[in-house]
């Protein structure tokens, strides 16, 4: 039997996880948040958005949070990006990477970044430029590739046109992102399976909501159709601010459950060469539920405990 190829972890909860919630943290609060996160194992972790801070005022200490992180043994940093100008401030913080946004839809275009999902992919193709100039690494995220919040469905035809007009920018990795938690896995196969018949090479990142309890399953689906890079976020925090009813993370703790019980290896960054420690995940995920004054964390692992235990 052919074991499984590894695939990979994006910790989210600094960016996407915070972003969402109401009370705005400490600087220090989420430079914790990142370190505990790379000493568990993790080592892509999207540590905060370069956006406008009257719109997503969370993120306002984007480069204060860099300039304490930088340098942290083990740590590949993602800044979100939505323009050229977040790009330049990624970029002078010292991002190791970016994610741009493209949003399919364009109902969700319009309200998020101002623009249509055509003028978002210029935009994209701007920012790659302009970001293998300075050397940083340019993945892009088509955003809402599963239904959108205010024009309803999103064909998978849709989808692949957006995908095609992206990958004319070359990105180091393509992700395709479930905003409001509405896919099940059968999109998730149509979707994978339609992109690789775009770009056969291109790695393939996925980020799953689980607003309807489908972001479990659509994370194994996404990986037996060929993704090798999961998104998810700690305790399961997190949302997006301009998608009504976006909320659920896939909680990293939860996924790291499934996919160990599930036989399916996960690539790990620990300094003393063992598997991610999802149980310290755990434990990060209720502490930072406590300092968002959330009653519990939505994920459950720390809750129940790993099975079998010992």
């Amino acid at each position: 039997m052919t074991t499984p190829s590894p695939v990979e972890i994006v910790e989210v909860s600094p960016r996407d996880g915070l972003q969402n919630e109401k009370k705005i943290l400490p600087t220090a609060t989420k430079v914790e948040l990142v370190r505990r996160s790379v000493r568990a194992g993790i080592r892509r972790i999207e540590v905060t958005a370069f956006a406008r801070p009257d719109r997503v005022p969370q993120m306002a200490d984007a480069a204060e949070v860099l300039a304490e992180v930088r340098g942290t043994e083990g740590l590949s940093s993602i800044g979100l990006v939505l323009n050229r100008k977040g790009l330049e401030r990624a970029v002078e913080a010292g991002c190791d990477e970016i994610t741009a946004v493209v949003v399919a839809s364009d109902g969700l275009a319009l309200r998020n970044q101002g623009a249509d999902t055509a003028a978002q992919i210029q935009g994209w193709h701007a920012i790659a430029e302009d970001a293998r100039q300075a050397g940083v690494k340019a993945s892009v995220i088509i955003a809402a590739a599963f239904g959108c919040p205010f024009d309803g469905e999103v064909s998978t035809q849709r989808v692949l046109e957006v995908a095609r007009g992206v990958l004319d920018g070359r990105p180091d990795e393509l992700a395709i992102a479930d905003t409001i938690g509405v896919g099940v896995p059968r999109q998730v196969t149509e979707i994978v399976t339609g992109l690789r018949t775009l770009d056969a090479s291109i790695p393939l990142r996925a980020h799953f909501h689980n607003t309807r309890n489908t972001g479990y399953a659509n994370a194994i689906s996404a990986i037996a159709a060929g993704v090798s890079v999961l998104d998810a976020s700690t305790g399961g925090i997190g949302g997006c601010p301009f998608a009504p009813g976006a909320t659920g993370n896939i909680a990293t703790e939860d996924l790291l459950y499934l996919l160990d019980r599930s036989g399916q290896p996960v690539r790990s960054f620990r300094s003393d060469g063992g598997p991610i420690d999802a149980m310290a995940v755990a434990t990060t995920g209720t502490w930072i539920s406590e300092q968002l004054d959330l009653p519990q964390a939505p994920a459950m692992l720390g809750r129940a405990g790993w099975f079998p235990q010992g």
